[in-house]
């Protein structure tokens, strides 16, 4: 009998790296922001940067769809399709995140990017992002969490992703799996197409780059990594993972897994996970830009209220994207491919909050001025 599985961890996070990297590298380049994209949609009236996030989210619903019409993939081993529908969490988390991704402009991958390209501020974010996304999983914020927030939910007598509804009203999934990804996917790179702006070559790359990172995530995760019956357990496996599941990016509990993998490196127990791998990757992708572009550049707060904003921000982050299982990637790109409620609902109120709170911070400066 083998003592190690087929595939090893560290293969896995290799592959993550490498992935982060292309993750990074195109985020920074096409300047790939959910956040934004709603502060062009409030501030400017602009949906360039929105048609971006469309189409990688097209694309990833589409290639998703593949994964799952060819075999590799079953999103029910992911943790987004759950019969257990916690659509307060998924709007309460996105909501809180939506909020926090403002007040420490830009998201969990965008401070990723930032950190790559130098920006002392986002390194801060990157920390207390982290501690609050860990605290929220196992701390004091979890025990809010579990007790009085992920318990308010219904119960599916099917899994929570459109084509299982859909089967569970007598139409055959793979179908109903089809005339989704078409629709919703399709449409999404349609409503992308129509701007003349949006079809800039190198807004469309970067675009189908982060939807083409997110779904050859799920390839990793569930068919490179994944063993039917691991040599120690004699139980199908996900190897290399932190949730045990497939997964792919996602860049809210990751963040506190770096952080966790740092502090405790002396614990051999402690490995390069897919999620923490890529985490790593994202940033030494946008510095590889940064770099040969010459755009890398030392960037820090302008005052202590800048500070206390972005350290704000990033505290509801992290409570606010494990709260609702994803951030503006986790949920807004990775979870919608499965096409999961929880992943639409979270989507929603991540938007809503980050446009309602971009409302307020103008109302307030005109009352300054």
């Amino acid at each position: 009998m083998f003592d190690e599985p087929v595939v090893a961890a560290s293969t896995i996070a290799w592959i993550a790296f490498a992935l982060g990297l292309v993750f990074g590298y195109a985020g920074n380049r096409s300047n790939f922001c959910t956040m934004g994209a709603v502060s062009d949609i409030v501030n400017m009236g602009d949906w360039t940067r929105m048609r971006m996030w469309a189409a990688a989210v097209g694309v990833a619903i589409l290639g998703t769809a593949a994964l799952q019409l060819t075999g590799v993939l079953d999103t029910d081993d992911s943790i987004y399709t759950g019969s257990r529908v916690i659509w307060f969490s998924n709007l309460l988390g996105g909501a809180l995140f939506g909020i926090g991704m403002t007040l420490a402009s830009g998201c969990g991958s965008k401070t990723l990017i930032r950190i790559g390209g130098g920006n002392l501020k986002s390194l801060i974010v990157f920390v207390f992002l982290g501690i609050s996304a860990y605290m929220t999983m196992r701390g004091l914020f979890g025990v809010w969490r579990t007790q009085y927030i992920d318990t308010i939910s219904f119960e599916l007598s099917t899994s929570q992703d459109l084509p299982s509804i859909l089967a569970g009203l007598g139409l055959a999934r793979e179908t109903a799996l089809v005339a989704l990804a078409a629709v919703i996917g399709g449409g999404l790179l349609v409503f992308t197409l129509l701007s003349r702006e949006a079809r800039q070559l190198e807004t469309l790359l970067g675009a189908i780059a982060i939807g083409a990172v997110c779904v050859a995530g799920w390839y990793v995760t569930a068919h490179v990594g994944f063993v039917e019956e691991h040599p120690r357990t004699l139980e199908r496996a996900f190897i290399g993972t932190n949730s045990g599941q497939a997964e792919s990016f996602t860049f809210v509990a990751p963040v506190g897994y770096t952080l966790e993998l740092f502090m405790l490196w002396s614990d051999t127990s402690r490995i390069f996970t897919f999620g923490i791998a890529g985490v790593l990757g994202v940033i030494a992708g946008s510095a590889v830009y940064a770099a040969t572009s010459r755009t890398w550049r030392v960037e820090s707060f302008m005052d202590a209220g800048d500070l206390v904003r972005h350290i704000v921000g990033a505290i509801l982050m992290g409570f606010g994207g494990v709260t609702a299982f994803g951030c503006t990637i986790g949920q807004g790109v990775t979870g919608f491919s499965t096409l999961a409620v929880g992943s639409l609902l979270t989507t929603a109120a991540i938007i809503a909050g980050a446009a309602v709170t971009m409302k307020v911070q103008y109302w307030l400066m005109m009352r300054e001025d």
